[in-house]
């Protein structure tokens, strides 16, 4: 089905949720290797929804599975299954205190929602601020909090809610730095919002590093001085690791590379292993205090027994096969690899990332460093034909960098191959380019 054409009808019964399919139907996946119904085999750079970070169907997660299913798979919202305490506990023990007490949910956006409301509770506030890159979550709140992309044509957010400028060195938000942040965005962006406050302050929610904004990673000193910052404005601080924790960025947790711990952390695309499983982490004094205030976040999900089961095989996995320091070492090939395409290459303005998760920033030149979205569509569409899933984000505004997050699983040589592919399409796109 690879050479369907109009995409409309070959998938007539389904609701499109991001912009068209891709015309391409994927019957099976292994490993780094997805295969598709005609049997074409597409190398995924990154895993599935950045979530497949054991790369997919991983046999620890396939024999969780099978053995949850032999006992059992759901229950009332209230009871618990072993599972469930011990992966709370696993969980917990790779953590720094005070983060003591946690939740188990689905999705991102519901862990990112427990959150804040968390936070909104035991503040009494309900001022949330996030950075204008950012991306917690499609549910009510999360969504809110949302500046990346989604927000046009759905009515108002949630009131309180304001955006901070995404510390993007290579594009200053404020036209201030060049290639070296020195925070004055977040001082000139807390200065704003200060203008605008009622002094209802509840959280700061952030991205160590933003996926959907660019692949931005925050940088040094910024956590530190945000934290501060929330501190005295009486604001938690929530760092959402949706797609930075359990090893990708070359630590167990982002936040760590940082020296800051968060109020609240929320996990959930790598903690799942490529099924969902979403986390909320908080202290036990935090805890303690919302419950004693009714806190309530029941979904019909939570403490589902088949995740929890998968997400211990998943913790074991990251430990019993190295992947943190797997990822910091192939993260470095991965970043030599990209630098040499930057190199030979003068659409490849810049390359930036920690660890696994990487973003090639497509430029029309490398003075005006102006965002060459048509080129960034035409090398992700060049790329899946070589059979290379690079990037297939379509929507307006997020087409000019390529995400790239392999899983941490992936041998050298098929990093290697990608990164061989990328060069050909960014080398054919650019002969085939009307500026060329």
């Amino acid at each position: 089905m690879s050479g369907m054409g109009d995409s409309t009808a070959a998938f007539a019964g389904l609701l499109r949720y991001g912009g068209d399919f891709v015309e391409t139907v994927v019957d099976s996946a292994r490993g780094a290797w997805l295969t598709t119904t005609d049997g074409r085999r597409i190398l995924d750079f990154t895993s599935g929804q950045m979530c497949a970070t054991l790369g997919h169907n991983h046999p620890a997660i396939v024999d969780a599975m099978r053995s949850a299913g032999d006992r059992v798979l759901h229950l009332f919202s209230g009871m618990v299954s072993p599972d469930v305490i011990a992966l709370a506990g696993e969980l917990l023990d790779l953590l720094p205190e005070p983060l003591r007490r946690t939740m188990f949910l689905s999705t991102g956006g519901e862990s990112n929602e427990a959150a804040l409301r968390l936070a909104k509770l035991h503040t009494g506030g309900f001022e949330v601020l996030a950075l204008t890159g950012s991306w917690h979550g499609m549910t009510g709140g999360a969504s809110s909090s949302t500046y990346s992309a989604g927000r046009k044509g759905y009515g108002p957010a949630m009131p309180g809610t304001m955006a901070l400028p995404t510390p993007n060195a290579y594009r200053c938000p404020i036209k201030h730095c060049r290639d070296r942040c020195d925070l004055a965005c977040l001082d000139a962006g807390m200065s704003t919002v200060d203008s605008q406050s009622v002094d209802a302050g509840a959280a700061v929610i952030v991205e160590p590093v933003l996926s959907s904004g660019g692949i931005v990673p925050l940088p040094d000193g910024y956590l530190a001085r945000l934290r501060e910052l929330a501190d005295e404005r009486g604001m938690l601080l929530i760092v959402d690791e949706a797609q930075t924790a359990l090893g990708r960025t070359g630590s167990m947790f982002a936040f760590e590379r940082h020296g800051v711990v968060p109020d609240v952390l929320t996990l959930s695309k790598t903690l799942g292993g490529g099924l969902p499983l979403a986390a909320t982490v908080t202290s036990e004094e935090i805890e303690q205090d919302v419950y004693e205030k009714g806190f309530l976040f029941f979904t019909s999900h939570v403490s589902d027994p088949l995740p929890a089961a998968v997400g211990r095989a998943v913790l074991a996995t990251v430990l019993a096969e190295r992947l943190v320091e797997r990822g910091a070492e192939l993260g470095a090939r991965l970043r030599d690899g990209l630098n040499s395409l930057r190199h030979n290459h003068e659409a490849v303005g810049d390359v930036r990332g920690v660890g696994l998760m990487m973003g090639v920033d497509l430029v029309t030149d490398r003075d005006s460093r102006t965002p060459a979205e048509d080129f960034g569509a035409a090398v992700t569409a060049r790329c899946l034909e070589l059979g290379l899933n690079v990037n297939i984000v379509k929507f307006r505004g997020l087409g000019s960098v390529l995400r790239i997050a392999p899983p941490m699983t992936i041998t050298e040589s098929d990093l290697d191959l990608g990164l061989e592919i990328l060069d050909r399409a960014l080398t054919e796109c650019a002969a085939a380019s009307p500026a060329a």
